[in-house]
């Protein structure tokens, strides 16, 4: 069966030490545990994750869900937010990892998450049209808080959604939005588009911005 790539892009910096990060990782395992309940999903989805601070890693390589293991991501105390540099590893992953011609996987879906805004200005700018062409099915930004940069989301995503807050209630949601949409893409992705912006309704606690 064809996979269906997902990659998830989140924001490390320090602003997001102590409880913030605390709050995604619980809320990261929420969406894995959610999307194991769909068989499809189960079958479908691979999943990466990648982080960003002073520096982009990769933190989990494209991993089927069922062998998708528990990951404890760490903020270091202070520190840029490299979220072009980000954006350039993860071009590299799909390169390398999504499969193309005969046994193709469906186009990858892109989720990124950020309480701030792009310290390495260059290389973001650079990666802001790469990204665009790098084949997505959908690319779906997430401002947390009220130092998120929305604007700077809105110049390569196809969605972009607001947090106000940083807690723990906040990302669950928006990771249970996000495992909607991975489910929802899943059940049709040969309808999916690169301008794809059509997406499930989301939680009172999520506004869409565009």
């Amino acid at each position: 069966m064809r996979r269906l790539p997902v990659y998830i892009l989140l924001d490390t910096s320090g602003s997001m030490r102590g409880e913030p990060i605390h709050a995604v990782n619980n809320a990261l395992q929420i969406l894995i545990s959610t999307l194991r309940q769909d068989p499809h999903a189960l079958e479908t989805v691979h999943i990466g994750v990648i982080t960003f601070d002073l520096d982009a890693r990769v933190m989990q390589e494209l991993t089927p869900l069922d062998a998708f293991p528990t990951i404890e991501l760490t903020t270091p105390n202070s520190g840029p937010t490299f979220l072009g540099e980000a954006l350039r590893v993860v071009r590299g992953k799909v390169a390398s990892e999504v499969k193309r011609g005969e046994e193709a996987d469906w186009a990858p879906l892109l989720f990124i998450m950020t309480d701030g805004k792009p310290s390495d200005t260059m290389t973001f700018n650079e990666e802001v049209s790469a990204i665009k062409s790098a084949g997505f099915a959908s690319i779906v930004g997430c401002g947390a808080g009220p130092s998120a940069d929305v604007t700077a989301l809105q110049r390569f995503c196809t969605s972009v959604a607001m947090l106000d807050t940083l807690d723990g209630p906040g990302f669950e949601q928006f990771f249970k939005w996000v495992s909607d949409v991975i489910t929802d893409s899943g059940r049709s992705p040969e309808a999916k588009s690169a301008d794809t912006t059509q997406l499930p309704p989301p939680p009172s606690e999520i506004n869409i911005v565009i």
